[in-house]
Formats: C-alpha cells, structure tokens, sequence
C-alpha cells in the first residue's frame, strides 16, 4: 500500500478591498464597477447630488420625501405597475435622502439585471411624483414623527444636533424634517427639488457583483444612459462649524425608567491622517463588549446592557471642511444616572493617564481588520462602502489602505487619538430621563452647565 503525504495549506493571501474600475457614460454620469464572481446578486447604488442643505427654506425633510417617491409612479407605471415590475424582477428599490445627497440601492439576481436597470433608470429619469402618492407619503412621515420623538434614542440624537451646530447649519436639524415643516410638502415642491438638483451629470452609479457573461457598457448606454439632464456644477459643501464647550442637557421625561445617554462632539472626518488610530482607540474605549466602558458600567457595576463608543462621518470634504460625530451613547437606570455618568467620564480620564494596553490594541486590530473578508461577503456591502467614497470624496483605494494603516497602528498613537477625541472639558452632554430624578446628582459633578427641556 502506498502511502501519500496529507495535503499542507499553503500561505494565506493577503485580502484587500476590492479595487473599481471607473469610467463614465455619455450623459455624463460617473460609473465605478467591480467584479466579485460568485455574488450572483447584483448590487447597484446611485449618488444622487441633492444634499439636504439644497432644501428650500422652510421645507426640511423634502428631500426625504422625494427620495422616497421615485418609486412611487412614473411616466411609464403607476407605483402599483412599478411595484409589480420589481417584483417580477426579483428586485429591491429602495432610496433615503442624507446631508450629502440621496441614494437610490438596487439589488437583483444577475440573470435580470437588465430589466432591473431599466426600471431604475425609468425611476430617475421620468418619476411622475403624482399628488395623491405624494399626499399619502407626507401622511406617512408625520406618522412617524411622534414615534421619533417617543423615543429616548433619536430624541437624545436631535437635542445633540441641535446643541452642537448652529441654527444656520442643516445638520443642525432633523434629517426628515419637523413636523411643520413636512406639513408644507406638496408635489409642487418635491418636483421643484427634483428638477433642480437630480442630473445625470452631477450622479454617480456603482455596480458591484458578478458580471460574467454581461455586457455591461452596452447594458448601461441603454438604461441610465438614456436619462438626460442640463450640466451643473457641483453644489459647494458647507463648512461644519459646532460648539462643543461642556455642558449637560437633559431632556425631560418625567417617571421613566431609564436615562438615555448621550454623550458627543465633532472632530475629524476620514481625510485626517488620524482616523485609523482614532477608530482603533474608539473600539477599545467601547467598540464591543469587552471594551473599557463595557467592562466598567455593565460587568463591574451593572448600570447597562450596554455602552458604545463611535465615529460617525457627517459630511466628508477633501478641502478639509467635512466633519465626523465622535459620540458614546447608551442606557442606564434612572436612580443610578450621577454614578454611571461618573465612572463613565472616569474610564476616559483612566485611559487619558495610563493609556491602552497592548493587549488592548491587539485585540482592536484583530476585530477590525481579520473580520474584514466577512464584512464584504455581499455585492451590497461593496457597493454601500464603494458609495461612502464617493460621497466623502474619497480615493477609490482609501478602504483598502485603511485596512492597513489600521494594522500598522501603534499602541501609544491609538491612545492619543482616543484622548484627542474625547477630551474631558470639551464634551456635550445629552440625557433622555426623568429630571426631577436625575438633575441634582448631574449638576453635583459639577462637569458643565446643566440646562432642563422638554
């Protein structure tokens, strides 16, 4: 009998984000594509340039309510037909407006991508915005808003916007808009936004998935190709201004139960060179369940089930006006609030003295980069990051070398970039609970002034 060696692995290969390729159509939009065989379920994001900060005074949330009527009719179906048609397709549609414009996500299986892409294509370039349709989606937003307001999350989310920026800024404000300022959308004014802002020229699309056997050029030319549109220069991008002198804002919620917290200011967006240490500092400060602030108020003293720490982008300029939230938020029981906003602020003065261990970083770089090949299994979460480039006006390389200057981060530059981030004297404090409960063990902390609202 002979016998053979059992096969060894080889070496790993290094994995790297996947890299575009970009090209343009002739109606000018901006096109990035990427290969992914195997992910037979194709992804394609549109970027629209209709920022909320384009929307007429007086009307936040159209936007908002454009975005969600694309869908809703055209020249060619009624939202019923159009409905259908995606189905048939089995495709989804859906679009959402944000601070830097809107975006349209498709996702289809590959076999009928073609007449997904004319679908979208129908829904840019000829969306019928009818008044009735229009009439039952202003309905449907001001449904929502008492439930936003209802809850201790979005509603600590808006006194903070509310308190970091200026009155002048739109992200000072609701992204879907107010309720008076919903109740003034009409179609009149969403085909208004429409016309002004969407064009292909100003519009980016991103295709992401397996392409084998599809002509794309050819298919493209043919759908979203065809939408035509005047040429405009981009819309200049507000500088990002805030006030993040400490202070406390409670938000009163007279018997509840809990408080929910908020803490939060602004700092760099992903064009400074030090996001990769700030996102390796932030996850140890409280990226995950065994992060500092995890360790501190949910296993040692039972305050939580749980406390984050994070950076979110909220406009990306490469001229450096663009700005991220840099936020800790979570819940805790009403009677224990003074205590657990105590040793919360004493984790981050802990670390700001001693600094993270190695073990710490280690483990950071672990979670963030080994995870990464997971993190984009899917054709969709390619094209979403793919999309977040473009509308931070970032290189097409900047994920994949993200990566690695994540995994060259040392530990001594991942603690000054966490210290930076959440300096002690220079955060805003907002709290969803019940004051008459909370305020006086607050304002003993003596870390700002505290101010009580409704």
């Amino acid at each position: 009998m002979t016998f053979h060696p059992q096969p060894q692995a080889g070496d790993p290969k290094p994995w790297a984000f996947p890299a575009p390729e970009r090209g343009a159509l002739g109606n000018g939009v901006t096109l990035l594509t990427s290969h992914r065989p195997g992910q037979q379920v194709v992804a394609v994001e549109v970027l629209l340039a209709a920022p909320l900060d384009a929307e007429p005074e007086g009307l936040d949330g159209v936007g908002t309510i454009m975005a969600r009527a694309l869908s809703e009719g055209t020249d060619q179906h009624t939202a019923e037909e159009f409905a259908a048609e995606l189905e048939r397709c089995g495709a989804t549609l859906d679009a959402h407006a944000d601070h830097p414009g809107v975006r349209v996500s498709l996702e289809v299986p590959a076999s009928r991508l073609d007449r997904a892409l004319g679908l979208l294509a129908e829904a840019l370039r000829a969306p019928a915005f009818p008044d009735d349709e229009i009439k039952r989606l202003v309905a449907n937003r001001l449904d929502e808003i008492p439930h936003e307001l209802a809850n201790p999350g979005r509603r600590a989310a808006m006194a903070l916007s509310e308190e970091l920026f200026p009155a002048t800024l739109r992200c000072s404000r609701p992204r879907q808009g107010t309720e008076e300022t919903v109740r003034r959308i009409d179609a009149e004014a969403v085909r208004a936004f429409y016309a002004a802002h969407v064009r292909p020229a100003t519009s980016t699309a991103v295709v992401v998935g397996d392409l084998t056997g599809i002509d794309l050029p050819a298919l493209l030319d043919d759908t979203l190709g065809r939408w035509t549109g005047s040429t405009a220069e981009p819309r200049p991008r507000p500088a990002i201004t805030s006030d993040d002198s400490a202070r406390v804002i409670i938000v009163d919620r007279p018997g509840a139960v809990q408080t929910q917290l908020l803490i939060g200011r602004t700092g760099a967006d992903r064009h400074d060179p030090v996001w990769a240490a700030q996102v390796i500092g932030t996850y140890c400060l409280g990226g995950t369940l065994t992060s500092r602030l995890d360790r501190v108020l949910r296993e040692e003293k039972g305050y939580t089930y749980g406390v984050r720490a994070f950076g979110q982008v909220l406009l990306g300029s490469a001229d450096g006006t663009g700005a991220a939230l840099l936020a800790i938020s979570g819940s805790v029981a009403t009677e224990v609030t003074g205590d657990a906003l105590a040793d919360l602020l004493q984790v981050i003065r802990t670390l700001a003295e001693g600094g993270l261990t190695d073990e710490e970083r280690d483990v950071a770089v672990q979670n963030l980069v080994g995870v990464a090949p997971l993190r984009y299994e899917t054709a969709a979460a390619v094209a979403g990051t793919l999309t977040d480039q473009v509308e931070q006006e970032l290189p097409d390389d900047f994920q994949a070398r993200l990566y690695a200057r994540l995994a060259a981060t040392g530990t001594v530059e991942a603690t000054a970039a966490v210290v930076r981030a959440f300096p002690l004297d220079r955060l805003v404090v907002v709290l969803v609970g019940d004051a008459s409960v909370i305020a006086e063990p607050v304002r003993a902390l003596d870390i700002g002034p505290v101010r009580v609202t409704s």
